[in-house]
């Protein structure tokens, strides 16, 4: 506990296998890839069971993104809670109450608003269980070795969604689609005896309140309500969502167009699946060489840069370029979301210790909701001056996210830091993740 340790723990560069040896995340990490398989499963399937009922394309639509919206308002009404209930409760209770939700929906026969609504409640409480999830992988991984986690977490989500994508066709094409839900309620009730069993039960320390400071005085939502609000007026900390909630907004508006770019230009059936693939592809490819190459200094120091080249390439849309140069593109604007490593340990050090869990639900439920806007805002664009031009219109959008953030860039630290930092008191509850799993 020497000072001059600490910087050199600041700077040191980890590696997938130390983290792994986690057991706290190795367990985290694998349940987490299991139920995002679970989702892309229930997700697909519940929007061909409501198009099966209805014959609606606006039904099966809002099937396929009713999950999404209603996280926003869940963390801001029950956010506070992912720093006051024990993890292990949450997490399982996450698990079971999805798992519930699918196996409702699959054997009960039930009107399609009914359907929806059930859907619609599950999405509400999310947060408070991605929350605490990612609060506790945050006192199990110290300084890189977290920033890997994050990255780990992002190539095993998109391999999960393009898994369970496949699976869900699959179980689907030979079960039917109730048969299908009750598939991915079996794969969530597995993650959550596994979280009940193997996680042991750990208390949350008592450190002076949540971020509201409003525990027991009006409740979970009125504590969640000025908690929300305290990390969003906190400079700092509503900086850093902003970058990492706009720029793949943006894309998300971009990739949304992807199919009517091709249909209208005529590609051959099928290359707009191999489009829609370059993004994943090239996110993978990124999080693999940044997260595992790069020094933590630099990159940080690659945030802005990166950012650019998400968007910049999307210009080239603009001059309606055929499928291999598309292709590309799109590849190297993937590449560029490796972009969010280099804000993981500044986001980290930004938040109060009391109130981590709530800070990464909204994180999580605020990104989610502007990639579900982003699409809606520039479909209307393309309506207008073509999808071509409506891409290149998103990629300039998340390139001049780069320049915004370059306005508050400190030529002392590759993104901003907070004047207070809780590194010291985050480790102070890492003997919470020191025993070896149970």
């Amino acid at each position: 506990m020497t000072p001059p340790a600490e910087p050199a723990q600041v700077n040191h560069r980890a590696t997938y296998r130390e983290v792994l040896a986690e057991p706290r995340f190795r367990l985290l990490f694998s349940t987490r890839t299991v139920a995002i398989t679970a989702d892309a499963m229930r997700i697909t399937t519940f929007s061909v069971l409501v198009f099966s009922a209805t014959g609606s394309a606006l039904l099966s639509a809002l099937a396929f993104g009713i999950g999404f919206i209603p996280q926003l308002f869940g963390s801001l009404l029950l956010g506070s809670l992912a720093d006051q209930l024990p993890p292990r409760a949450l997490i399982t209770g996450g698990y079971a109450l999805t798992c519930a939700a699918a196996l409702l929906i699959a054997l009960v026969r039930m009107p399609v608003a009914a359907s929806l609504g059930v859907v619609a409640l599950v999405a509400l409480a999310t947060p408070v269980f991605s929350g605490a999830s990612s609060r506790l992988v945050a006192q199990c991984l110290e300084g890189d070795a977290y920033v890997l986690g994050r990255s780990l977490n992002n190539i095993a989500s998109s391999g999960a969604q393009l898994f369970g994508l496949a699976l869900g066709g699959a179980v689907v094409a030979v079960l039917g689609p109730h048969r299908a839900l009750a598939v991915s309620a079996a794969l969530y009730l597995g993650c959550a005896l596994a979280i009940r069993i193997r996680l042991p039960r750990l208390q949350l320390e008592e450190s002076g309140g949540t971020p509201g400071g409003a525990r027991g005085d009006g409740g979970a939502v009125r504590a969640s309500l000025h908690g929300a609000g305290l990390l969003l007026r906190g400079r700092t900390v509503r900086r850093l969502m902003l970058a990492q909630w706009l720029p793949p907004a943006f894309i998300a508006g971009a990739e949304g167009l992807v199919v009517a770019y091709a249909g209208g230009r005529h590609f051959a059936p099928g290359w707009y699946a191999v489009l829609m693939g370059c993004l994943p592809v090239g996110m993978l490819v990124g999080d693999l060489l940044v997260g595992r190459l790069l020094q933590p200094p630099t990159r940080e120091r690659l945030v802005v840069p990166l950012i650019a080249l998400m968007g910049l390439p999307l210009l080239g849309f603009a001059a309606e370029p055929g499928v291999g140069v598309s292709s590309c593109l799109l590849l190297l604007c993937g590449f560029g979301f490796a972009y969010g490593l280099g804000l993981q340990r500044p986001f980290l050090d930004a938040l109060p210790q009391d109130g981590q869990g709530q800070a990464f639900g909204l994180l999580g439920s605020g990104g989610m909701t502007l990639q579900g806007v982003g699409p809606a805002c520039f479909g209307s664009v393309a309506a207008g001056i073509g999808t071509g031009g409506a891409i290149a219109l998103a990629g300039g959008a998340a390139a001049l996210t780069a320049g915004w953030l370059l306005t508050w860039h400190q030529p002392t630290s590759p993104v901003p830091v907070p004047n207070y930092s809780t590194a010291s008191e985050n480790r102070t509850e890492q003997h919470a993740c020191s025993s070896p799993a149970q």
